[in-house]
């Protein structure tokens, strides 16, 4: 929809009214996904620069409001929100949409296709209020408000403390979301049987039952390429352990299925890890539709490795075990919108790794959750004193998400959850060849996007 702001002089000035300036809302109504809040008091809010009236939004949002001059956006950290800012005669125009192309397409329908490239696309930052004055010649940069400043380091450095915080934010996340939505339609959970899904599958499955409500509506989807991959086998493990076996469903994929540039287009990045990411997912998205033409919602364990910090580190040059236990939010935000290396095109972290997940479901019509995207979960991450119990090892570092998530589980659900080594999704859901088509170079990928825009 189209929003024109006017903004008029004060009655002592004498000079000429401000151009007038044009919003145009991309973000469909029906996208907001908005727990306990009418949209109407969700724009309120941030329109008022409320944070923390944003911060108790629940659910999930790509938010746009105006006071005045001022155009305030904002957006949950599972999803992308981006803007464009236009000139034209009569004022600025901001163009505001989840999607680059949506932007580009938008603008040559108003005969603005020359002031376009996508590199002056930006990203709405996660956790953050943007306030854009629309004063025109030139409007000003944005500022930010942060919405979630969650403290750091503040639970004891005891595991089970840290489990019972964690998993309890998790469980509390499921209830909330649970409760949203119709007690008959099926749900489905993207599993590989690692921590992540592994915790998030139990969630559902134990809240389910807990509630009188039956768990049969649930699946567990585990993707395999060539009917190979060692997903398939730890998933089946998982489940065999905890008698839990009737949940899983393999959904087996051709290697040709699995299409790197593809991704590119679909998620308009070019980062090859979030490709690689993307592309699977994309797959698997697209064998679940064939397969269940009416089936909506799809669950899965996003945000678990940036939360409990469980990346790498030796893959990264940049990064050291200091920088990642030091930074607050690091994983999750990049370093940060007052960074030098922030980037305002795609933001940092998985504020701007969301979109590997978010844009493969919606492509395919699905509508996505990972409560461990939620503020309150990622806030009992931050409380876990990582300096202190890991003390500069790395090796205590990774093997920390495993011992807080299966502590939490057990004291919660009484159940002892298998706990595997770490694999990224891509690696595990096929074998050597699926890794070989996976292997772009990222100049090629980057060149691929490009080219999407190029005249």
């Amino acid at each position: 929809m189209s929003e024109p702001i006017t903004a008029s002089p004060s009655p002592s000035s004498s000079r000429a009214p401000r151009p007038v300036a044009r919003v145009l809302n991309l973000v469909a109504d029906a996208d907001q996904q908005l727990d306990d809040v009418s949209l109407d008091e969700a724009r309120r809010r941030l329109a008022a620069d409320d944070a923390e009236g944003v911060l108790a939004l629940g659910g999930s949002f790509a938010l746009v409001a105006r006071d005045g001059e001022s155009v305030r956006l904002a957006r949950s950290l599972d999803r992308p929100l981006r803007y464009f800012l236009a000139k034209v005669v009569d004022g600025p125009m901001l163009v505001v949409a989840e999607r680059i192309d949506a932007i580009r397409e938008a603008l040559s329908g108003e005969g603005l296709d020359g002031q376009f490239h996508p590199s002056y696309t930006r990203m709405v930052p996660a956790h953050h209020i943007v306030t854009l004055r629309l004063i025109g010649c030139p409007d000003p940069n944005p500022t930010y408000t942060r919405f979630l400043a969650p403290p750091r380091a503040v639970l004891p450095a005891d595991l089970d403390a840290c489990g019972e915080a964690y998993v309890g934010a998790l469980l509390a996340e499921v209830d909330a979301w649970l409760a949203a939505q119709s007690d008959d339609e099926p749900l489905g959970v993207l599993f590989s049987g690692g921590i992540d899904s592994g915790a998030v599958l139990l969630a559902h499955y134990h809240r389910l039952l807990a509630t009188g409500r039956s768990p049969s509506r649930l699946k567990a989807f585990t993707l395999a390429v060539d009917g190979a991959g060692r997903d398939l086998e730890q998933a089946r493990e998982f489940l065999r352990r905890l008698d839990l076996e009737m949940l899983l469903e393999e959904v087996a994929v051709p290697l040709d299925a699995v299409d790197p540039l593809r991704a590119v287009e679909v998620i308009e990045d070019y980062k090859p890890l979030d490709v690689q990411c993307a592309a699977v997912a994309l797959a698997l998205a697209e064998a679940l539709r064939a397969r269940y033409p009416d089936w909506r919602l799809l669950v899965d364990g996003d945000g678990g490795d940036e939360n409990l910090k469980d990346y790498p580190i030796e893959e990264n040059s940049e990064l050291t075990i200091r920088s990642v236990v030091g930074n607050s939010m690091l994983y999750q935000e990049g370093w940060g919108v007052d960074a030098v290396k922030h980037s305002l095109t795609y933001s940092g972290g998985q504020s701007r790794g969301c979109v590997r997940t978010f844009a493969p479901l919606r492509r395919h019509g699905f509508v996505g959750f990972s409560p461990l995207t939620r503020p309150s979960v990622v806030a009992a991450a931050e409380a876990i004193p990582f300096d202190e119990l890991t003390r500069g090892d790395h090796g205590a570092l990774y093997a920390l998400k495993g011992e807080v998530v299966r502590r939490g589980v057990a004291h919660y659900l009484g159940v002892d959850m298998p706990i595997f080594p770490k694999r990224r999704f891509q690696h595990g859901a096929g074998a050597s060849v699926l890794a070989a088509r996976l292997d772009v170079p990222e100049a090629r990928l980057r060149g691929h996007f490009l080219g999407l825009h190029a005249g």
